[in-house]
């Protein structure tokens, strides 16, 4: 089962936590359930609450500005939805626009999703000398996008419009 995503008391994505630990802020009183799995429910000796997808904290909690989001493989698959950028199939890995061992950094402007057999064909060259031009140019994320993508693609579909509009 995927994190559940924590919401500001302003609505603002802060993070995502475990299942358990939803339920402990809820059961405490320190956030309420603004969306919760349809068919799960947590039962306990003296409690019977839905199991929540996304939660919101009572009280608002001051955030530093987050200038970028982290890079992580996860999220740059999720930010390409799983589609390679060369032929548009099923990705199931990472590849550097610029080769690493040319110098190409782990960026978000650098990698993008890729399916196996196009990573390999690519391999340690350029798009431009693969001849293998890339459908969609690699973009760098808002930080609340890629809190969003933590939660992994399936878990964006059931998610509410307004919260997932930016990250789609």
């Amino acid at each position: 089962m995927r994190d559940t995503l924590v919401l500001n008391a302003s609505f603002e994505p802060l993070s995502t936590v475990t299942l358990n630990r939803a339920v402990v802020l809820v059961l405490q009183d320190k956030a309420v359930v603004e969306q919760a799995h349809p068919e799960l429910r947590m039962r306990g000796a003296e409690v019977d609450i839905p199991a929540p997808r996304v939660i919101r904290l009572c009280r608002y909690v001051r955030v530093p500005f987050r200038r970028q989001a982290p890079w992580s493989r996860r999220g740059v698959l999720v930010r390409d939805r799983h589609r390679c950028a060369y032929c548009g199939g099923r990705a199931t890995t990472v590849d550097h626009v610029v080769p690493r061992s040319r110098g190409g950094q782990d960026t978000w402007l650098n990698t993008v999703a890729s399916c196996a057999v196009d990573n390999h064909r690519k391999a340690d060259r350029t798009p431009e000398q693969a001849g293998m031009p890339l459908l969609r140019e690699p973009f760098e994320p808002t930080p609340a996008d890629a809190m969003l993508f933590a939660l992994g693609a399936d878990d964006l579909a059931g998610l509410p419009e307004w919260l997932v509009r930016e990250a789609a």
